[in-house]
């Protein structure tokens, strides 16, 4: 049985990823903050609010790299426990999970706010308990459901904000100008100070923005989606934060407007009033319910996978990694609800949700930090789809600015941070530490060479395992990679310079070459160390410039080749192992990944148990080949005048019915290999190698190989 945990589906889509984003930032933001922030500000508030759009820009870039390298349930917990281990994991991740709790509480309750427009007396913390019921159950159907009524939500939310900031933009020009700079003279009545302090106030408006990570693990293709979806949506964001501020402070008079919570709604009734009745107030109200109920909703939705992915890794209890009927993690959306109504009920909310901005900037800051551990680590398999620019810079800053704007915050803020941080220690120290099962150390050992020793090997294999979940979408797809290669089968002894330079001269004339050039490349990757020796294989790989599509070179040696193992770092000198298994794998400089996605699906297969064996005992050419790519989507059959396949004898390749997305790559005839065409001719005992879909590939493989026997 595999121990690999269950995998939540991916289910969620583009819009799926900008309506949890946009979701998680629109409420108090927006619908409560504006008046308290001029009351600091004054009109500079519009300004503050651009700043900290622009101050969330290093989160969100690394973020994006991180969640497209490591698309894996629990987001900053995840990223955190892999790159600087399971001390900032656990601490990270059971800080993060209570921060949205709480910013997720404090939305569902902020909704009563803007309800008493309409209906006295509404019992806020009720409504606020059973709305939590009721996206909790949603959760547990599933992220489809709950992201497709986030969809409602942020529709809703983005068309009546449209709306808002296009009437609010016709009222002003109906101003005028002169009235207009009246409102916003003097621009800073609180000095630079008091603008300081605003973007500390106002940051906490974007912090939603990178929650969508969290659920990395179920979005559709993540290196185009995510970074994308949260692109759009802090565009969004930004746009309506600036413009509808703006409006606020030009339509309002500043006292009204710094004593007023419920501003956008104040300010509806100012320009909205051609609408009969209140009709323009009603928008506002719906806007703000959908913008508080999505936060709520995205709030459940991405906590809830911070105890999935902790227990996963066995910092906490395993039962909060089980999955229910519907792919979803039921024990962890019911704490993280449970834990959620009793904040709503027990605890001032209000003044907790301090904590959780604190907590929020503290893990940004980190999270930058885990870029540039994972970049200089330089572990091969760590390929994000997207890469932050301006790296290390941006990540610079990204440290330095949630320092700044956490002492903004105010001391409270700071102790209670604090306070969470030693529970999260304590909890390490007398829970995960003992715990035999874990056993990872971060990336940060990869980044220092004396403490080699000390360097977690599970992570590259983990990263591998992720690369080949996300799958190989390039030009050139590994198994055919594989069936075009050319093999060498050694049964002499023969050094590794001299199989270097025979695979080099065998390259150079597929890739029209110097072998001087590719010999030497592969020949100082060995000597340097970059040369993956594991498992009884070495993987020599180069990219050039001048490469046009990747080839490789597979050899066999019987008695085995002696290559030099770099340990530079550890305790232990320069050794040297035996290897009976060389891939050497010449590329093209770009793009990168796919170059290191093959290198991936290689060493996968190497690290398999069977691999080395079934690998010497390979008779010939073909077995060697599929002994590398043996796996779903490969297939590999006899042509049997006595078996299922006896209808394909004497048929033409053209003439014969193959799924979708199935083709044969090979044919072993009389010691022969051929690639073959559509007019080949199949005969009795011919052995073709099928690659293609996993679909079609079970497809075929239930239509021609042979029925088990009978007991």
């Amino acid at each position: 049985m595999s121990t690999e945990p269950a995998r939540l589906k991916k289910t969620l889509t583009l819009f799926d990823v900008y309506a949890i984003s946009t979701g998680a930032m629109f409420s108090s933001g927006f619908f409560l903050l504006p008046g308290l922030a001029t009351a600091k500000a004054g009109p500079a508030t519009v300004l503050a609010y651009f700043l900290a759009g622009v101050l969330i820009l290093p989160a969100m870039f690394s973020v994006a790299e991180l969640s497209t390298a490591m698309p894996r349930a629990g987001g900053a917990y995840y990223f955190l426990d892999r790159s600087l281990g399971p001390l900032a994991g656990t601490v990270g991740g059971l800080g993060t999970w209570l921060a949205l709790i709480l910013k997720s509480a404090f939305a569902l309750v902020g909704m009563g706010a803007y309800l008493v427009f309409f209906v006295e007396d509404i019992p806020i913390k009720a409504l606020a308990v059973g709305l939590t019921v009721a996206f909790a159950l949603l959760n547990i159907f599933g992220a489809k459901e709950t992201s497709g009524l986030q969809r409602v939500f942020v529709t809703i939310l983005v068309v009546v904000l449209s709306f808002f900031v296009v009437q609010g933009i016709g009222a002003v020009v109906d101003l005028g100008g002169a009235e207009v700079s009246r409102q916003f003279t003097p621009f800073l009545p609180f000095g630079a100070e008091g603008l300081l302090a605003t973007i500390g106030l106002v940051f906490v408006s974007y912090a939603g923005l990178t929650k969508v990570a969290s659920v990395a693990e179920e979005v559709q293709d993540p290196d185009r989606n995510l970074p994308l979806g949260m692109f759009l949506s802090l565009a969004t964001a930004t746009a309506i934060y600036c413009v509808g501020v703006f409006i606020m402070i030009a339509v309002l008079e500043p006292s009204e407007l710094r004593s007023d919570l419920t501003p956008v709604a104040t300010a509806a009734e100012a320009f909205f009033d051609w609408l009969p009745g209140r009709w323009g107030l009603l928008l506002i109200v719906i806007a703000a319910i959908a913008a508080f109920a999505s936060t709520g909703n995205a709030g459940i939705l991405a906590a809830s996978r911070y105890p999935l992915a902790m227990a996963r890794d066995h910092l906490v209890t395993p039962r909060l990694a089980t999955l229910g009927r519907f792919g979803t993690p039921v024990p962890a959306i019911v704490l993280t609800s449970v834990l959620m109504i009793f904040v709503i009920v027990a605890l001032d909310v209000e003044g907790i949700a301090k904590l959780a901005s604190a907590f929020q900037l503290l893990v940004f800051g980190l999270l930058n930090v885990a870029v540039i551990v994972m970049r200089e680590s330089r572990i091969p398999s760590y390929v994000p789809g997207y890469r932050s620019p301006l790296y290390p810079y941006v990540q610079i800053v990204g440290v330095v600015a949630p320092i700044f704007l956490i002492a903004e915050l105010g001391l409270l803020a700071i102790e209670l941070s604090l306070a969470v941080v030693l529970v999260g220690i304590a909890w390490y120290v007398r829970y995960v530490r003992p715990n035999a099962e874990v056993v990872r150390e971060g990336a940060i050992y990869h980044l220092f060479a004396r403490l080699g020793q000390r360097r977690y090997e599970g992570l590259d294999g983990e990263l591998r395992t992720i690369l080949k979940e996300k799958g190989l979408a390039d030009e050139t797809p590994f198994e055919h990679l594989v069936t075009r290669a050319a093999v060498v089968d050694l049964d002499e002894e023969r050094s590794f310079e001299d199989v270097a330079h025979d695979a080099a001269v065998l390259l150079a004339d597929r890739a029209r070459l110097s072998p001087a050039r590719i010999v030497q490349g592969f020949l100082d990757g060995s000597r340097t160390g970059s040369t993956p020796v594991s498992g009884g294989a070495a993987l020599p790989h180069l990219r050039l410039p001048e490469v046009d599509r990747p080839e490789l070179v597979m050899v066999r040696s019987r008695p085995g080749l002696v290559v030099s193992v770099d340990t530079t770092g550890d305790a232990r000198p320069d050794a040297a192992e035996r290897v009976f298994a060389a891939f050497f794998l010449l590329s093209p400089e770009e793009p990168p990944g796919r170059h290191l996605r093959t290198l991936a699906n290689i060493a996968s297969r190497i690290d398999e148990e069977p691999f080395l064996r079934e690998w010497r005992r390979a008779a010939t050419e073909q077995d060697l080949k599929e002994v590398l790519i043996q796996n779903d989507r490969y297939l590999g059959l006899t042509v049997d005048p006595a078996g299922p396949t006896a209808e394909l004898v004497g048929r033409a390749l053209k003439d014969v019915t193959l799924p979708p997305g199935v083709l044969v790559a090979l044919v072993h005839r009389e010691g022969q290999i051929a690639v073959p065409g559509g007019s080949t001719v199949l005969e009795a005992g011919d052995r073709l190698t099928v690659i293609g879909e996993a679909a079609g590939i079970r497809a075929l493989a239930d239509a021609y190989r042979p029925a088990p026997a009978a007991p």
